[in-house]
C-alpha cells in the first residue's frame, strides 16, 4: 500500500510538472501569435485597441499639415531672397542681361570696361535711395552711423611682364590694399583716390567691393504674418585670376533675417502665432508618444525572442535561426522612431523660427521634409496587410540585398568612367568640367536622356580627344544600358517570380512557424476576408495563400 502511495505521489508530481510545462508552452505560443497579429486581429482576439495605428494615422495628418504650412511660408522667404538678389544685380552690374553667364554674372574684356563697371557700382551705390523701388537702404551701426562700403584690391607685390620678349619677373607674394568711405560720397572716390584706381592689370588678381544693406519683407503682411527684417551682405568681385584677358564679375549675397525692432501694423488683423506654436507642440507630443509605443514594442519583441530562445534550448537544445530572429526585430519600428526624432527636431526649429529666434529655414526644411518622407514610407507597412500591394513590397524586400551587391560592383565601373571622363573630356566639354557634373551626365546617359546633345557639344578642336570621346561614350552607353540595366531588371524579375512561386506552393517553414502551427488558440473569425489574414515568413512576410485549419497567422 505504501509503495502504491509513493507511486501515485510520484505520478502526480510528474503530471504536475508536465502540466506546468504545457501551460508555459501554450502561454508562449499565445503571446507570440498575439504579437504577430495585425491591429484588427488583436482587437478581435482580445479587444486590444490599436493605439499605435491610431497614433500613426494622427501623426501622418499632423506632420503633413505642419509641412504644408511651413512650406508656404518658406516659399515666400526664398522668393524674396531670389528676387532681391536679381534686383541687386540689375542695380549694380553694368550691362547685366538678367541671366548669368555660366558661373559668373558679367564678363568684360577691356580696361575701359573694367573701369566703367567699377565706377558704375560706386555711382549706383551712392544714389541707392533714388534708384531702388523696394524697401531697401543702407545699413547702420549701433550708433546710427551708416556702415561704409569697402573696396579691396589684391595683386602681386611686384612684377614686370613682357609677352613679346617672352620674359617676366613676378613676386608671387600677394598683397591686399583696402579703402572704405561713407556711402553718400562713394561717387567722389574716383577723384579723391585716383592713385588707388590706377590698376596694373598684369599684377591685378581681383577687386572686391563689400557693403551691407537692410530690407523688409513686406509681402507677408498680405498673409497676416509679421514681416521679417533682413540684412544683406553684398560682395561684388572682379576676378582676374586667370589673366586671360577676360575679367569675370560676380555678385554674391548672404542674407540674415531677424525680428524688426520697431513695427506697427494697422488696417488688418495680425495672425496670432500662438496657435501655430501650440500646434507644433502637439506634434512633438504625438511624436514622443509614437516613439515610446514603438520602443515598447521593440522591448516586447526582444523579451519574446529571449523566451522563445530559452524554450528551444531547454526542449530541443537548438538555437534560434537568423530568419526567426529577423521576425522579432522589426525594422519598421526603428524607421518610425527615426521619423519621430526628425519631426521633433524639425518642430523645435520651426517654433524657434516663428519666435524669430532662429533663421535656419533650410535646416528646418531638411528635418521636416525627411521626417515626412519617412512617415509616408512607413505607410507601406500597413499596405502589406493587403495581398495585391504586398506582392510589390515582398519583391522589393527580397530583391534589395541582391540589388545592393550588384550596385556595389557596377559602381566600381561607374566610378572608373567618372574619373576618366573628367580628366580627359573636362577641358573640352562643359558637362565634364567637374566630378559631380560628370557623375550627373553619366547617370543621365544611363537613363537614355540627352544623348545627342552630349555627343554634339564636344569641341572637335583636338582630333585625338574627339576620337577618344566617341569610344568612351559608346562603350559606356553600350555597357550600362544593354548589360548593367538588363541584369538589374533581371534581378528584380527573378525575385518577383520567386515570390509568385512561393505564393502557389507555400513558403518554407522555420522553427518559429512550426511551433505556432501546432495549435491555434487565438483564431480569427471566419467572416474575416483574405485581405485581413496574412502569412508572415522570414524574407517574404505578409504573403497570402489559402489558409488551412492549422495555419499560423503572422503579421509583419
Amino acid at each position: 500500500m505504501e509503495l502504491l502511495n509513493r507511486y501515485l505521489d510520484r505520478s502526480n508530481s510528474v503530471s504536475s510538472v508536465l502540466t506546468q510545462e504545457i501551460i508555459k508552452e501554450e502561454t508562449l505560443r499565445d503571446d507570440l501569435k498575439f504579437y504577430f497579429m495585425s491591429p484588427c486581429e488583436k482587437y478581435r482576439a482580445r479587444q486590444h485597441l490599436p493605439w499605435k495605428l491610431g497614433v500613426q494615422i494622427l501623426k501622418i495628418v499632423m506632420i503633413t499639415t505642419q509641412l504644408i504650412l511651413f512650406g508656404l511660408n518658406n516659399q515666400l522667404v526664398v522668393s524674396y531672397k531670389e528676387e532681391n538678389t536679381m534686383a541687386l544685380k540689375n542695380l549694380f552690374l553694368k550691362d547685366y542681361s538678367g541671366v548669368d553667364e555660366d558661373d559668373y554674372c558679367v564678363a568684360v574684356y577691356t580696361q575701359h570696361d573694367v573701369y566703367d563697371s567699377l565706377f558704375y557700382v560706386l555711382d549706383q551705390y551712392s544714389q541707392l535711395g533714388r534708384l531702388t523701388v523696394g524697401p531697401i537702404s543702407y545699413a547702420e551701426d549701433d550708433d546710427g552711423k551708416l556702415l561704409p562700403l569697402t573696396i579691396c584690391k589684391e595683386h602681386y607685390k611686384r612684377g614686370t611682364v613682357e609677352p613679346s620678349d617672352e620674359a617676366f619677373d613676378i613676386d608671387a607674394q600677394l598683397e591686399t590694399v583696402c579703402m572704405s568711405h561713407d556711402p553718400k560720397t562713394a561717387n567722389q572716390w574716383k577723384t579723391q583716390n585716383s592713385s588707388f584706381f590706377d590698376l596694373d592689370f598684369y599684377r591685378l588678381v581681383d577687386i572686391k567691393l563689400t557693403f551691407q544693406l537692410k530690407g523688409i519683407n513686406l509681402q507677408t503682411v498680405r498673409s497676416r504674418e509679421l514681416p521679417d527684417c533682413y540684412s544683406f551682405y553684398v560682395t561684388i568681385t572682379f576676378d582676374n585670376q586667370c589673366h586671360s584677358g577676360k575679367v569675370k564679375i560676380f555678385l554674391d549675397t548672404d542674407s540674415q533675417s531677424s525680428a524688426c525692432r520697431d513695427w506697427k501694423i494697422s488696417g488688418t488683423a495680425q495672425k496670432n502665432t500662438h496657435y501655430l506654436l501650440v500646434f507644433d507642440g502637439f506634434v512633438i507630443l504625438v511624436c514622443l508618444t509614437s516613439a515610446v509605443l514603438c520602443t515598447r514594442s521593440i522591448v516586447l519583441a526582444v523579451r519574446l525572442l529571449q523566451r522563445f530562445s530559452r524554450f528551444l534550448h531547454e526542449n530541443y537544445n537548438r538555437k534560434v535561426c537568423e530568419d526567426d530572429q529577423g521576425e522579432f526585430l522589426n525594422g519598421w519600428y526603428v524607421l518610425v522612431i527615426v521619423s519621430d526624432l526628425l519631426a521633433i527636431v524639425g518642430s523645435i526649429l520651426k517654433m524657434e523660427i516663428q519666435a524669430k529666434s532662429l533663421t535656419s529655414y533650410d535646416v528646418c526644411s531638411i528635418f521636416l521634409g525627411t521626417s515626412t518622407l519617412v512617415v509616408w514610407v512607413c505607410v507601406i507597412r500597413y499596405l502589406g496587410y493587403f495581398q495585391k500591394y504586398n506582392v510589390l513590397i515582398l519583391t522589393m524586400k527580397a530583391a534589395f540585398p541582391k540589388v545592393l551587391r550588384f550596385c556595389c560592383c557596377a559602381g566600381m565601373i561607374y566610378l572608373g568612367y567618372t574619373f576618366c571622363g573628367w580628366i580627359v573630356l573636362g577641358p573640352y566639354h562643359e558637362k565634364f568640367e567637374g566630378l559631380s557634373r560628370v557623375a550627373e551626365c553619366l547617370f543621365s546617359l544611363l537613363n537614355g536622356d540627352d544623348m545627342f546633345t552630349t555627343f554634339a557639344q564636344l569641341k572637335d578642336k583636338n582630333t585625338l580627344v574627339w576620337l577618344f570621346s566617341r569610344a568612351y561614350l559608346y562603350s559606356f552607353i553600350s555597357l550600362f544600358i544593354y548589360m548593367v540595366l538588363s541584369l538589374f531588371i533581371a534581378l528584380i524579375t527573378d525575385a518577383y517570380e520567386t515570390i509568385k512561386s512561393y505564393q502557389k506552393e507555400g513558403f518554407p517553414l522555420t522553427d518559429l512557424h512550426k511551433f505556432l502551427r501546432e495549435q491555434n488558440n487565438l483564431t480569427v473569425p471566419e467572416e474575416s476576408s483574405q485581405t485581413d489574414v496574412k502569412l508572415r515568413y522570414p524574407v517574404f512576410c505578409c504573403c497570402q495563400r489559402a489558409p488551412e485549419n492549422d495555419d499560423v497567422i503572422l503579421i509583419s
